[in-house]
């Protein structure tokens, strides 16, 4: 007999700090899946990006196996890295939190490529220098 996909589970856990608690525990216990197993490989594929927000998509089939993937990480977590700044500004339009270049932002649109629903790197570095701006940077040549 085949394996059937029994469900898709979407969440986003830290990388390389993943434990069987909450978010990835309440997702997955559900399904019987091994819990260990799952954030073993979760945390050896995210060890590069610590510490940030990685969305996860996890195919859980009718024998208790699973397959993952992982994507990359949120916009937001990589722009404030690139800038150097810990949160974005509570009031955008009055309080600017730093500056981010345009070569940042198109380093960061060509790691994230795949996952963005853009099909220009121009286009990726609009959407990416959007997110910028909402956050309270301030996109500078």
């Amino acid at each position: 007999m085949a394996k059937q996909l029994l469900a898709t589970v979407k969440f986003h856990s830290k990388g390389g700090q993943a434990t069987a608690a909450p978010p990835v525990g309440t997702a997955l216990g559900k399904y019987g899946l091994n819990l260990g197993q799952f954030v073993q490989q979760f945390n050896e594929r995210t060890k590069s990006e610590l510490g940030m927000r990685i969305p996860v998509v996890v195919k859980v089939y009718n024998d208790r196996t699973f397959e993952l993937i992982t994507k990359t990480p949120h916009s937001v977590d990589l722009l404030k890295q690139s800038a150097g700044i810990v949160s974005g500004s509570g009031n955008v339009p009055r309080v600017k939190v730093g500056q981010i270049t345009v070569k940042q932002i198109d380093d960061i649109a060509a790691k994230k490529m795949k996952d963005l629903n853009a099909r220009t790197p121009e286009a990726a570095r609009n959407i990416l220098a959007g997110t910028a701006r909402s956050m309270g940077l301030d996109v500078i040549e």
